[in-house]
């Protein structure tokens, strides 16, 4: 059996990123086989036995997971072109005020507070901001299978077959897309579930069979919805909810 490297095997057992594995491996927060490992770059078979140290467990305790409503022209991460960034948003004032989670707003909830994915400068909805990295491997790691719920507003004329090739056989960079689940709530709205998240990939695929998309919100990540949360504004996410 080939033996895989320590940081690797921890984000692929979901435990942090690789980033936090090697960060807590250097302050030797890291037992395999009860045994700490402060040594980068160390590598361990499959089978063995990986923990963290209390001390890991606390700092992943203590990071939060903040749920925006993304309003038009913010974008998702660093600033583009002039653009405000949409951690911007997230402030005491701009905080729901039927939050329902215990935690005080902190500065320190800002520091390292990252988007789980991209939601375009033209989208509006459901943008997960976190700063734990076991949740940004959850929504936007290579393997993730999480559902994401979009509302889309259309003009132009369906081609022939093309709800049809919108649930499945339309390729976009030259790969073909995963199956996706695609139907009309009324004559100028569809409701697009993904599992994946190409680039403007709703709109991409919009094109290809004879729509133009006017309006898209996201309104749900895996099993969070986007529910009363108004524009502009977020909330924790609660130790009773979870994406997976």
């Amino acid at each position: 059996m080939e033996k895989i490297r320590l940081s690797k095997l921890m984000s692929e057992q979901g435990l942090c990123s690789r980033r936090e594995a090697d960060s807590y491996i250097e302050r030797g927060w890291v037992l395999v086989d009860g045994v700490p490992i402060t040594e980068l770059g160390t590598r361990i078979l499959p089978t063995q036995t990986i923990t963290l140290a209390p001390a890991a467990q606390n700092r992943q305790e203590g990071r939060v997971t903040v749920l925006l409503n993304k309003p038009i022209g913010f974008v998702s991460g660093q600033p583009e072109k002039n653009y405000r960034p949409a951690i911007t948003l997230v402030s005491a004032e701009t905080r729901y005020s039927a939050d329902r989670s215990p935690l005080r707003f902190s500065p320190q909830h800002l520091r390292g507070l990252a988007p789980a994915g991209r939601l375009d400068i033209d989208s509006t909805g459901l943008l997960v901001l976190t700063q734990d990295g076991r949740i940004a491997k959850q929504l936007i790691g290579e393997n993730s299978r999480v559902e994401k719920e979009y509302l889309v507003r259309v003009t132009g004329q369906l081609n022939k077959d093309g709800l049809a090739r919108l649930n499945h056989g339309l390729s976009l960079d030259g790969e073909a897309l995963r199956p996706a689940e695609v139907s009309w709530q009324n004559k100028d709205q569809l409701r697009f579930v993904l599992r994946q998240g190409k680039k403007r990939q709703i709109r991409r695929m919009c094109e290809m069979v004879g729509l133009s998309v006017v309006g898209l919100k996201r309104v749900r990540i895996g099993r969070v919805m986007l529910g009363d949360l108004p524009l502009g504004q977020w909330r924790y996410l609660r130790e009773d909810e979870s994406f997976g």
